[in-house]
C-alpha cells in the first residue's frame, strides 16, 4: 500500500517548513522506509513517514532554525528527522550498516540532490550489526511486554503490530548475512528465514495478518501468539548466533 494524498500533502508541508527554516543549509530531504516503498511497505494504522535531512551545517544555529518544523512534525505523530551533513553521512555508513542499506535500496528524494545511489556501504561489520540489533531488540520486546502487562490484550498485540516490522526487516539483514538474495515481500522473508533457520512462523503470519486487514485484532488469542512470536524471535537471535559466528 503506497501513501495516501493526505500523507503526501503532510510531506510536502514538511519540506516546505523545512525550506522556509533553513533553506541556504538545506542540502537534500529524503522519504525512506516502508512509505518510500512502491509494494507491501505502508500500513497507515502502524507505519510512519520517515525523513532523513542533509545540512551543510549542524551547529546549534541551523538546529534552532530547525527546531519549529520539528516540532510540527512530531504534532503530526510522525518521528523527528534523521539529521546528518554530508560528511557524516558518509562517515557513518560503517557504523549504521542496516540502516543506511536499506536506505540507499529504498528511498524518494523529495529535495535536492540523491547522495544515496553512490554512498558506499561496508559490510564488513554488517553481520555483527545484525546479531546486536536482533538482540537489541528482542530485550525490548520483553521489557515492553512486562510494562504492557501481560493481562492487557490490547496492549500486547499493539507491541506485536508495532514491532514486527523492525523484526522482519532485521530477519531480511539476517539473511543477507548469510549470503542470500532475500525476497521483498515481508510475509516472504519470515518464510524464508523459517525455513533456512527452522523456526515456527505461525505467530509472525497472524501478525501480519492482522497489519494488513486480513484479521480481525478481535479474533486474536494474544497471549498464544506472543508466545509464538517470542519463540521465534529467540530462535532467530539463537541460530544467527551460531551460523555467523
Amino acid at each position: 500500500m503506497s501513501i495516501s494524498t493526505a500523507q503526501q500533502k503532510l510531506l510536502d508541508a514538511m519540506l516546505e517548513k523545512l525550506k522556509q527554516a533553513n533553506s541556504d543549509n538545506l542540502d537534500s530531504v529524503v522519504l525512506y522506509g516502508s512509505a518510500a516503498a512502491t509494494e507491501d511497505g505502508f500500513h497507515p494504522e502502524f507505519s510512519d513517514l520517515n525523513v532523513l535531512c542533509l545540512l551543510q551545517r549542524l551547529d546549534s544555529a541551523a538546529l534552532q532554525k530547525l527546531s519549529p518544523a520539528v516540532a510540527w512534525w512530531e504534532k503530526q505523530q510522525q518521528p523527528a528527522p534523521m539529521l546528518f551533513t554530508l560528511e557524516e553521512l558518509r562517515s557513518s555508513a560503517d557504523v549504521f550498516a542496516i540502516e543506511l542499506y536499506d536506505i540507499k535500496a529504498t528511498h524518494r528524494v523529495l529535495f535536492g540532490a540523491d547522495h544515496f545511489t553512490s554512498l558506499n556501504v561496508p559490510m564488513d561489520l554488517h553481520r555483527v550489526a545484525v546479531e546486536r540489533e536482533l538482540r537489541t531488540n528482542l530485550i525490548r520486546l520483553r521489557q515492553r511486554y512486562m510494562l504492557a502487562k501481560a493481562a492487557d490484550r490490547k496492549a500486547v498485540l499493539r507491541l506485536m503490530t508495532d514491532s514486527a516490522s523492525s523484526f522482519v526487516t532485521l530477519f531480511r539483514h539476517a539473511l543477507i548475512a548469510l549470503g542470500e538474495q532475500p525476497p521483498k515481500q515481508k510475509r516472504e522473508v519470515v518464510n524464508r528465514l523459517a525455513t533456512v533457520i527452522g523456526f515456527d512462523r505461525a505467530a509472525f503470519d497472524k501478525i501480519l495478518d492482522v497489519r494488513e486487514g486480513k484479521m480481525s485484532k478481535d479474533v486474536v488469542d494474544v497471549g498464544t501468539v506472543f508466545d509464538g512470536y517470542l519463540q521465534a524471535i529467540s530462535r532467530v537471535v539463537e541460530q544467527v548466533d551460531k551460523l555467523l559466528a
